[in-house]
């Protein structure tokens, strides 16, 4: 559903925005998804705040729209469960634009771990071994884990300490920069592990 939240200082503007609040907290206004803009706002009055913070007192609602008006700001119910809400005078459009900055950039510092696989028979030869294992090692140096799947074919399952050893092998060949986050478990004809970057990978990649 979409509200709408008209102002009338120039003619034919009209802004329509989604329904979301916002919160005041730690200095900071908080955006949840019931806010109430200008025209939106439903009580008589309203405790208002002036765009620089200061307390302005109890005013009716009309009287804080006029004067928003006046000002050129968009008058935002920061507070709706005081009694009376509280309100501020703000600049909405460059206030939503910089938030939606604040997140961008808050979206780039998030590290995204993903799990990338590395699959292998037990009678797997050395070479094709220390490949898989270069391949492992440069995934968990991104940052990454790392899930070896040891596939038996036919009997071999039969014989799970193959799969074992192929996986301490690559546990003691990658001991210097990953740590086993999963002990070797048989699911189905395969049996999997987990490798996971060691600690201090993670923080020289942040250094």
């Amino acid at each position: 559903m979409v509200c709408r939240s008209l102002e009338f200082s120039k003619p034919g503007r009209i802004r329509s925005e989604p329904c979301a609040r916002l919160y005041f907290c730690g200095g900071e206004f908080l955006i949840s998804k019931d806010w109430r803009v200008n025209e939106e706002i439903r009580a008589k009055e309203v405790r208002l705040i002036s765009e620089t913070g200061e307390q302005l007192g109890i005013v009716p609602i009309r009287e804080a729209l006029e004067m928003s008006l006046q000002k050129n700001q968009d008058l935002v119910e920061v507070a709706p469960s005081a009694k009376p809400p509280v309100c501020r005078f703000m600049d909405y459009g460059k206030f939503k634009f910089e938030q939606n900055k604040r997140d961008k950039e808050a979206r780039k510092k998030q590290k995204i771990i993903s799990v990338k696989e590395v699959k292998m028979r037990p009678n797997i030869e050395d070479h094709d071994f220390h490949t898989k294992a270069k391949n492992a090692r440069k995934f968990l140096m991104a940052g990454d884990k790392v899930k070896l799947t040891i596939m038996f074919k036919g009997r071999q399952i039969t014989h799970p300490e193959l799969g074992e050893r192929l996986c301490i092998k690559l546990a003691e060949d990658l001991a210097d920069i990953s740590t086993v986050e999963k002990s070797p478990k048989v699911e189905g004809r395969n049996m999997t592990t987990i490798f996971v970057p060691k600690a201090e990978i993670d923080k020289k990649e942040e250094a």
